[in-house]
């Protein structure tokens, strides 16, 4: 039987060593940056841009389906709010976030102990929902533009299942980072270059088309005035178009992923030439919003963005997800309108790829230092699988529908914008002025706009509460089963304390763990008494006291800090740690591995109900610390041979 079972388990493990090979993030720095170069600011344009100017492939059909004829003046609001309002935002976190923390990092700071790390697992909810959102949504663009496209619409009817289609690229998509996802800015340089390039021809034959035929111009306005909600008010169209615009936040994605890119911005001046990458971006877009929805109103009849119903067997009309590339077609044959598919699902795609490297870059940097995800959380690997099946998961539901999950990536999109308003306006009212003020309004707009599309499309935030309540609700768990780790990175000695060590590892090293009350000679002479008397220690044989003050229990690991002092001839060891038992098994493993020796340690026991100690553990880092220290300890170290003594006196 063995001879059947070793085969299957050596299979097992290398399965898990190539899981849990490559690239494992620190924490520190985006999605592998550290192994490659740095470029210039253009260049890590065009890599943020792939996800920001992919929206073009759905923003104007999504547009004219919440605006109708108001689409352009709602996206000119939408555009004024890019440029007066998300552009000083993110430009003030770039400034603040140089290494590409973004926004959370900013709130984290802002809120303490577990009030910031439960603060930050909610916007972390929020991210999970922009970026794989922003992953299906792309895919199920993408398989719009392979259905539609006329070629396949004749010969490739293999082709014509929507749900099947978008499975199939998010599983490419997956493959690539399960490969090993290289940063691929010159990939991003030339779908960039060549997607904002075919735009422009498009939209610019478009803005040509309604220069040279007036009556277009004149039918829009008639349409405009015919509305019965603006009566043919001016002032009421306007008004609408405040009312509308939130609903056209999709066009305000990628200033994040701008951020976050950062540490490959090349050195020096990074914030500054981080701040023209967010400018150039913001300008390129916005002009492309506005001219896109133009363009795409006026030559386009209604009934072409129709929304598919499919509880009333209604198709979706032609340019519904893909008004450009409808035009494409129109303007220039479907040879053109094919070489435009091919860069637009191309790009799409890689706006896939740009969020998944996102949430690669951002889970490992929070969950893991939080204690609130296993150790293999820090693998690409394992976590662009996780992703992958959620990715699957979201487009099933939404049947790969691009409207359905407009509402959900909008959500995503605002809540992130506004948060980063409200980071803003703190740290800059902190620092004193009256900018802040300025702030406080543009968070508001942001917070209005947020609350706005929350109202409207209500399936967003329902999506968001799953992904934040299993955020929350795994990450609590992940906790509560990694406490019993180590959970100290290093162990550092002041050198009163390495004297103390040295002068101890001539004998046995014995340790008294002492809870410091008054720290006087009177506690150390009594609690040594009875931890002699308990244990039947000699006199003559030397012992060392060792004091753990608990500190932020949210926190999860950190340096053993353990500073000496010598109280009337007894020698006290004394740190500060979020868990006491952990801190004390830690110290004692290190005691072990610099003397050679074995310590003892010594205990008193503990009164009260366990249950409630256990709680106390968890959350505070303190409680029936005896038990938990040798479950630490044998959890570390599996030969009880070599693991160190644990002595419980009553």
């Amino acid at each position: 039987m063995s001879n059947q079972i070793t085969p299957r388990r050596v299979s097992r493990e290398k399965v898990g060593e190539w899981l849990l090979d490559g690239h494992v993030a620190t924490g520190d720095a985006p999605y592998a940056p550290a192994t490659h170069h740095r470029h210039p600011w253009w260049q890590v344009m065009c890599l943020t841009g792939v996800d920001y100017f992919s929206t073009l492939g759905y923003q104007p059909g999504i547009a004219f389906l919440a605006a109708g004829m108001l689409s352009p003046l709602a996206t000119i609001v939408l555009v004024l709010l890019t440029l007066f309002g998300a552009l000083p935002i993110y430009s003030y976190v770039a400034a603040e976030s140089p290494h590409g923390e973004g926004s959370i990092s900013m709130l984290e700071n802002l809120l303490s102990r577990w009030k910031g790390k439960l603060f930050v697992l909610c916007l972390l909810g929020f991210v999970a929902t922009d970026f794989i959102i922003t992953i299906t949504l792309s895919a199920a663009d993408a398989t719009a533009h392979i259905i539609e496209n006329p070629f396949v619409e004749e010969h490739l009817h293999f082709l014509h299942h929507r749900v099947g289609v978008t499975l199939v690229l998010i599983a490419l998509l997956g493959a690539v980072f399960l490969k090993g996802f290289k940063e691929a800015i010159g990939i991003a340089v030339v779908l960039v270059i060549a997607y904002i390039g075919l735009n422009t021809i498009v939209v610019g034959y478009g803005v040509y088309e309604i220069a040279t035929h007036p009556e277009v111009l004149s039918r829009w306005k008639d349409a405009l005035f015919a509305m019965p909600e603006t009566r043919g008010n001016v002032f009421l169209m306007i008004g609408f178009a405040l009312l509308l615009f939130p609903k056209l936040a999709l066009g305000l994605s990628g200033f994040e992923t701008g951020v976050a890119m950062m540490p490959l911005v090349q050195d020096p001046h990074r914030i500054q030439n981080t701040r023209k990458l967010l400018l150039s971006a913001a300008l390129i877009m916005s002009v492309m919003l506005i001219a896109s929805s133009f363009v795409t109103t006026l030559l386009i009849e209604p009934e072409a963005f129709r929304a598919a119903d499919s509880s009333a067997g209604i198709a979706a009309g032609k340019a519904n997800g893909r008004a450009l590339a409808y035009l494409a077609h129109e303007f220039f044959g479907d040879v053109f309108g094919t070489i435009y598919d091919i860069s637009t699902i191309l790009i799409l795609w890689f706006a896939g790829a740009s969020a998944m490297a996102g949430l690669l870059n951002i889970v490992p940097r929070y969950l893991p230092r939080y204690g609130m995800a296993p150790n293999w959380a820090r693998a690409t690997r394992p976590l662009a699988i996780v992703f992958m099946l959620i990715a699957f998961l979201v487009t099933i539901l939404f049947k790969a529908d691009v409207d359905a999950q407009g509402g959900a990536y909008a959500t995503g999109v605002l809540v992130l914008m506004s948060s980063a308003a409200i980071a803003v306006t703190l740290s800059s009212r902190r620092k004193g002025g009256r900018t802040w003020l300025l702030f406080l309004i543009i968070a508001l707009v942001f917070i209005y706009t947020t609350v706005v599309n929350v109202i409207e499309r209500p399936e967003g935030i329902k999506i968001a509460s799953l992904f934040i309540l299993g955020i929350v609700a795994t990450s609590l768990i992940s906790r509560v089963y990694r406490t019993t780790e180590l959970r100290v990175d290093k162990v550092e000695l002041d050198d009163v304390a390495q004297r103390f060590i040295d002068e101890a590892k001539s004998n046995t090293i014995r340790i008294i763990a002492n809870r410091c009350d008054t720290g006087d000679r009177e506690e150390y002479e009594r609690k040594e008494r009875e931890q002699r008397e308990d244990h039947s220690l000699e006199t003559d044989k030397p012992i060392l006291f060792f004091e753990v003050t608990p500190k932020d229990a949210s926190q999860f690991s950190g340096v053993l800090k353990v500073r000496g002092r010598e109280v009337e001839g007894y020698r006290v060891l004394s740190t500060e740690s979020p868990a006491v038992p952990n801190a004390i098994a830690a110290f004692l493993l290190y005691l072990r591995n610099s003397t050679g020796k074995i310590p003892h340690v010594y205990f008193g026991w503990s009164e009260g109900n366990p249950l409630f100690y256990v709680f106390k553990y968890i959350a505070f880092g303190e409680g029936d610390t005896a038990p938990v220290t040798r479950e630490v300890l044998r959890q570390a170290e599996p030969n009880p041979k070599q693991r160190p003594n644990v002595h419980v006196g009553g």
